[in-house]
């Protein structure tokens, strides 16, 4: 958590030490002139400018919530630019006001005496205040950069009670510090976080569609470094700068540092101590005649007033819930309530009136396109639903168990741009890929006879040397074929079933198929021993491939196993969990990504159209992983995993992450609704 806290506490420590500097002058300057009655009023000017910050802060938070996700990524990159405009304004103010500023304050707090408490409240307020709002408007943008906002929120308190601290040592003169020094050299880091939180601003605003040059990326180290580990972590959370960066980003990253670090530079050296006269104290309070105010009030006050404008503001600035209305689901009632909502995030109430449990979607009657949709709602239950709603036409598509889909009466929406939709998958659409993969295992099984009978061979002649790379061979014939293995029934436990859980582990007489002759090449067993679990797998290989055309192949496999077959490799294969002696699970994996390439394949018409961007970034995360799997291997020979250097396998790892991240929207995609 450090990594996302550090940039909150120095901003925390920062600006918090700032404020209370101010403060501090304020009390001590109302001490010295003998007005300590006036205390309360820099207390309430001070409270005030919390208040404001805080609601500023909610603003910013519940505002954001409301909007679609790409309007979020414009929004927040909006506001990590201003961000950095206000950290760079604020760091250049310090540097040349550190050695003036108490003179400054007590000129404006002698004035305030004179005019009286009104205006020493609102001088105390917009001292502090700025404070606030900067602290707010960073302490936003660095938790949206961190994705979180546990360690940001905890840097910022950590630095906030510091400067407390410093702050309170100061006043008593228990402590002493160089202001200047202290002021400059934290204004150069945050200089250095300030160009990174710019170049995530602008990233922002590119995948918001406010700024070309999205995937236009200057730097991709993806493949050599892993996003995951400690080092890359850190860096990403303190500077901002992530293994992939658009050109706009390194041109804006570069560009803000070395302009603005070098003006701060050259301002250090220039600055000069311009002390500030000070002025004799002002007198005492107002006229005594002047009618009291109970003294809770005016703290009160100004503690609601800025809580009550912001829940105004989120108030007017969120689109109305469309959680009033409850729709209903059924046979008879499909989609009953249901009024044209407002444009944005809308949460609809589907309430199931029927008796049968049902799946409902929101659909575009026109195109079938799904919007949002619940599967498995109960008779009488209530479920919310979520839709990002924008221009177009809606109606609503109930789907009771064994019975025909029923469409709503649809309503038109006007302006909010364009929501995101998913065109459905019907059993028909996934019949040609079915087609032409089915082809590709037929294949893959008829070489994998001949080569588990080749294995057979090798080992019945005692030629074990050859019987190893020959089992190689034929088990990465076998890996290829993963979309298939929930469709291979037993067979699949047969050929390539593993020790665990099996009374005697290795030694079980149920252990069978490519593991177990495994374990044998591997660990010096005789080849009289191999031979009969040599010729199962023969067998058991032959059966499969006889049976095979007559399985029942689910269409829906297709596009699950697009993500579960390197899911199962990173479960499994590299952490070298299935290794039995050869040391070959990185081989399995590049059998398995090859398996995956071929389904993809089959599956791109139906992706292209659905989601064009989608397998371009897939492809390069699959050359990714490829090359550093052919970096683990010279010719026949695989690295194992537990021999690969930490480096080596963390990149690996987070590639193969990466990739399974990107697949992760096919099955949603190309999953079959009974919405048509």
């Amino acid at each position: 958590m450090w990594d996302d806290a550090f940039p909150s506490f120095l901003i925390g420590l920062r600006e918090g030490l700032e404020a209370g500097l101010i403060v501090s002058i304020l009390v001590a300057t109302l001490v010295r002139a003998d007005a300590r009655s006036r205390l309360p009023q820099v207390w309430t000017g001070v409270l005030a400018a919390i208040a404001m910050a805080l609601s500023f802060g909610a603003v910013l938070t519940f505002t954001a919530a409301s909007l679609s996700a790409t309007a979020q990524e414009a929004f927040g990159g909006t506001l990590s630019v201003v961000a950095v405009a206000f950290v760079t304004a604020m760091v250049f103010w310090m540097r040349r006001s550190a050695r003036s500023l108490s003179g400054e304050i007590k000129e404006k707090v002698t004035g305030a005496l004179a005019m009286g408490s009104g205006m020493l409240i609102v001088t105390s307020f917009l001292a502090v205040g700025r404070e606030g709002l900067e602290t707010a408007l960073f302490l936003w943008t660095t938790a949206q950069a961190a994705g979180e906002s546990a360690g940001p929120m905890a840097g910022a308190a950590i630095g906030l009670v510091l400067a407390a601290g410093l702050c309170w040592g100061l006043y008593r003169r228990v402590l002493k510090i160089n202001l200047t020094k202290f002021f400059t050299a934290t204004g150069a880091v945050l200089i250095v976080i300030a160009a990174g939180v710019l170049g995530y601003g602008l990233r922002d605003l590119q995948e918001g569609g406010v700024l070309p040059g999205k995937t236009a990326y200057a730097v991709d180290l993806s493949g050599s470094v892993d996003a995951g580990s400690w080092y890359s972590t850190l860096v990403q959370g303190v500077f901002n700068l992530t293994p992939t960066m658009t050109g706009l980003q390194v041109t804006a990253y570069v560009g803000y540092l070395v302009v603005v670090m070098t003006l701060f530079v050259r301002g250090v050296r220039a600055t000069t101590p311009k002390p500030a006269p000070e002025r004799p104290a002002a007198g005492a309070d107002e006229a005594e005649g002047a009618r009291r105010r109970p003294a809770w009030v005016i703290p009160v006050a100004v503690v609601a007033v800025p809580a009550v404008l912001a829940g105004l503001v989120v108030a007017l600035a969120r689109p109305k819930p469309a959680g009033d209305q409850t729709v209903a689901v059924s046979e008879t009632e499909c989609g009953k309530g249901f009024s044209a909502p407002r444009p944005g995030r809308q949460t609809f109430q589907m309430h199931n009136t029927g008796s049968k449990t049902s799946e409902v979607y929101l659909v575009d009657p026109a195109s079938n396109a799904v919007y949002g949709e619940i599967e498995g709602l109960a008779p009488g239950t209530t479920r919310d639903l979520v839709a990002t709603v924008a221009g177009g036409t809606y109606a609503w598509r109930c789907v009771p168990t064994g019975g025909k889909a029923v469409t709503s009466k649809s309503v038109s929406v006007s302006g909010g741009g364009a929501a995101q939709a998913v065109v459905p998958v019907s059993e028909q659409d996934l019949a040609a890929p079915l087609k032409a993969y089915k082809a590709y295992v037929d294949q893959g099984l008829a070489t994998l006879v001949g080569q588990t009978r080749t294995l057979s061979d090798d080992i019945a002649g005692g030629h074990l040397d050859k019987a190893r790379t020959d089992w190689l061979t034929a088990h990465r014939t076998y890996s290829s074929l993963g979309a298939a293995y929930g469709t291979f029934e037993d067979f699949d436990k047969k050929i390539n079933g593993r020790a665990d859980g099996l009374p005697d582990g290795v030694h079980d007489t149920d252990f069978a198929g490519f593991h177990r002759l495994e374990y044998g090449l591997w660990h010096g067993e005789p080849a009289d021993s191999l031979k009969a679990p040599a010729q199962q797998l023969t067998s058991d290989v032959s059966g499969l491939r006889a049976a095979f055309p007559r399985q029942d192949f689910d269409p829906g496999d297709l596009p699950l196993r697009a993500h579960e077959i390197l899911e199962n490799t990173l479960q499994f294969e590299l952490t070298g969990d299935t290794d039995e002696g050869s040391g070959t699970n990185l081989a399995t994996a590049d059998a398995n990504l090859a398996g995956t390439r071929e389904l993809l394949t089959v599956l791109k018409p139906l992706l292209t159209t659905r989601a064009p961007k989608l397998l371009p970034t897939v492809d390069a995360d699959i050359a990714r992983v490829q090359k550093l799997l052919d970096a683990a291997h010279q010719g026949d020979r695989w690295t194992p995993v537990d021999r690969l250097d930490a480096a080596s396998r963390q990149r690996l790892n987070g590639a193969t992450g990466q990739l399974l991240e990107d697949l992760a929207p096919i099955p949603d995609l190309l999953e079959i609704r009974k919405s048509a």
